[in-house]
């Protein structure tokens, strides 16, 4: 794993990388970009943060590297997205979770080398020695409550996944939702899940999928749930295993939730670790530290470490981190909390509550470590 922080002086953009680059074999890059606000309109910092952006994978360092997917964290998607370009050959997400640094737009960059990239029914797909990577992103309805459109959603979604021969429980790595007003719509959109997971195959005796559920607002003001995905064909099932950290953690099922809190592939070259969005509490279900930031930071630290150990890897190991914040006014306390601890690990830190109202902070996570299993091919 290697570390770098490039600054585009006169863009006013910092961009902080994280790179797994072995010789010969698919290159990763995570990246952070951040601007910095000058007292500019949305459309002056997204124009300064596009150029930093344009500009990287053709820079030393980034050799062969190519726009997977995007992130885009705003202020306000529902004024802001319609000025956004959009592109057909990148998996884009774009979604209202104001950055805290005092700017209107951030962004999560993920570029590889030597996978062949290419859209099929809104589908962005990455191949490579019989692995097919689909990223799908900013699935949306905007008919009927909370529950409604999760299903609406996820019916979508399953669908899209039978063009790949793929389905949900065998195929499906990583989800993401966006639930607007997270504090009376959540417990719709769990509904909904749980049921539609129960009709697929996924139950407590089975697994589930790793997953974030957190505040976001979609672009579309109707939109109450937007949802992200990552699945994977051509792997044996043997290369994935879930992580629950059980000295630390519950099962999410316990407290009427249906989500893994981790998730590990393993690949002939390679493993990569897929954290939950993860908070301050323990093996009962139980949160933990009630009003105290410094405290929910430091237990969710505990807990996310509990996970990468389970999967055999550890903070070093980490290209991003994504810091979910309830309150803006804890935001200085947790950055430097982080600047100490976690000085070289991209990060973003943004405006979006968690499920539950007493917790104050929640962290997601992607990790890499070099393998070396002759049992299966390499990424």
């Amino acid at each position: 794993m290697n570390y770098n922080t490039l600054y585009f002086e006169e863009l006013g953009v910092c961009a902080e990388v994280a790179s797994f680059c072995p010789e010969g074999a698919v290159g990763e890059w995570h990246v952070m970009l951040h601007v910095d606000p000058r007292r500019e309109s949305f459309e002056s910092q997204l124009r300064r943060l596009y150029e930093a952006e344009d500009r990287l994978p053709t820079m030393s360092g980034f050799e062969g590297a190519h726009y997977i997917l995007k992130r885009y964290f705003l202020s306000d998607s529902t004024n802001q997205q319609p000025l956004m370009r959009q592109k057909v050959d990148v998996a884009i997400s774009v979604i209202q979770q104001q950055p805290l640094d005092g700017s209107k737009v951030a962004a999560w960059l993920y570029l590889t080398s030597r996978q062949q990239v290419y859209s099929d029914h809104g589908t962005i797909v990455a191949t490579h020695n019989g692995y097919r990577h689909l990223w799908h992103m900013g699935l949306v309805s905007n008919q009927g409550d909370s529950a409604h459109q999760t299903e609406n959603i996820l019916n979508a979604y399953e669908q899209q996944l039978r063009h790949f021969d793929a389905t949900l429980a065998d195929n499906c790595i990583r989800t993401w939702f966006f639930v607007r007003d997270v504090d009376t719509q959540y417990a719709g959109m769990v509904r909904a899940r749980r049921e539609n997971f129960e009709r697929e195959g996924l139950t407590p005796q089975t697994h589930y999928i790793a997953s974030t559920g957190i505040g976001g607002g979609p672009a579309d003001t109707k939109a109450l749930i937007q949802m992200g995905t990552y699945a994977i064909t051509g792997f044996q099932p043997q290369q994935l295993s879930y992580l629950y950290a059980k000295t630390h953690l519950n099962p999410t099922y316990e407290y009427g939730v249906t989500f893994e809190r981790g998730t590990r592939m393993e690949y002939g070259d390679r493993s990569h670790v897929f954290i939950s969005g993860t908070a301050s509490i323990n093996n009962r279900g139980e949160v933990m530290h009630v009003g105290d930031i410094r405290q929910q930071t430091q237990r969710m630290w505990e807990n996310v470490e509990a996970l990468l150990n389970e999967g055999d890897m550890d903070y070093s190991d980490v290209m991003h981190l994504v810091v979910y914040l309830r309150d803006t006014g804890d935001y200085e306390v947790v950055r430097e909390m982080f600047r100490q601890r976690f000085p070289d690990i991209p990060t973003v830190f943004s405006l979006a509550p968690v499920c539950r109202p007493t917790w104050l902070i929640e962290m997601e996570c992607i990790a890499v470590k070099a393998n070396n299993n002759p049992r299966y091919r390499e990424l």
